[in-house]
Order: C-alpha cells, then structure tokens, then sequence
C-alpha cells in the first residue's frame, strides 16, 4: 500500500509498522504520532524507571517516558503526554514543564521523535511502576552519586539508556 507521501507499507503489526520510502526501509508507529521522555529531579534526586525491554533481552534505565497520541486522543498535546507518563510511571506529578530538546531516537531505523522535557515543581502522588502490562521499579538517585550509581547497575548487568545523559547535559545538571 503507497499513500501521497511515497510511504509504502510492507508489514504491519499491531505496533510497528515497517515502511519504504524513496528506497528506503524503515520502522513506524501506527498506533503513536510522537515519543515523549521527562527530566525529573526531586529534592532528593533524579526519578528513572527501570523494566525490561524485550528487544535488548535485559532491564533498562531510563528517564520516564511514553508514546503520545496512543490513547483516546491521537492530537495529546506533548506536554500532557509528558505529565501523563511520569504519573503512571513514576507516581510523581509536576506542576510545569519545560521543553529540552527534540530529536529522533533513531534516524535510520525510524521516523520517530522524541521530545525531552524538564519537570518542575514535582509532587508525589502515588507508587508508580506503569500500567497493568508494565513492570516498573521507579528509582529516585541522588544527583552526588548518579555517576557512581549509574556505573554500578552496570555492572550488575542492567543497562542504561543514553538519553538519560542527553537530558542532564541540556540542562545542565551533573552527570
């Protein structure tokens, strides 16, 4: 099937679809228009949320993060989506935020983009860990010891997802 912007699906499944265009193969959501991930530090340090990640077969750490438009209302505005995530996985709820960056989280392998934004005025509300299909341990580390902290799960085989460093660097925070 080729529609007017020369996207041809080749396969689809219920969450990516694999697409060409102008000779090109490469992935896409069909059921998400974008990909929202939160910088989020509290008094005593920076919320991750760790779960498993079936394509790199181990548990991963990474900032909180989701799809948008994967619900009710395909047009959620980013900063709603990025409110509505670090709720669900984290229990935390912030009053604003502020956008850091956007960019594709894999230019040659998808159309996806992200956008990274900074929370302030954070707020508990609840224990967190995701949706019913999730499995997330929320993490809370103080800043001092990130660099430390980070290098040790490592070690202990849980892997790290670089857009945690991505964020800190924007804004300017110790990693």
């Amino acid at each position: 099937m080729t529609n007017s912007d020369n996207l041809e699906t080749l396969a689809s499944t219920r969450f990516l679809d694999l697409v060409r265009r102008d000779g090109w193969t490469f992935c896409r959501r069909p059921n998400a228009r974008a990909v929202v991930c939160v910088l989020a530090v509290t008094e005593k340090g920076l919320l991750l949320v760790e779960q498993y990640r079936i394509p790199i077969r181990k548990r991963l750490l990474e900032l909180p993060a989701g799809l948008v438009g994967d619900g009710a209302d395909r047009e959620e505005p980013l900063e709603i989506a990025a409110g509505r995530e670090l709720l669900e996985e984290t229990g935390w709820r912030a009053e604003s935020f502020q956008l850091l960056w956007q960019g594709p989280s894999s230019a040659g392998l998808s159309d996806e983009i992200i956008t990274c934004f900074r929370a302030s005025g954070l707020h508990r509300e609840g224990p967190g860990g995701g949706v019913e299909d999730e499995d997330i341990t929320v993490h809370e580390v103080p800043l001092e010891n990130l660099r430390e902290w980070l290098s040790a799960q490592q070690l202990r085989g849980i892997g790290c997802d670089p857009k945690i460093f991505a964020a800190l660097w924007s804004a300017q925070l110790p990693s």
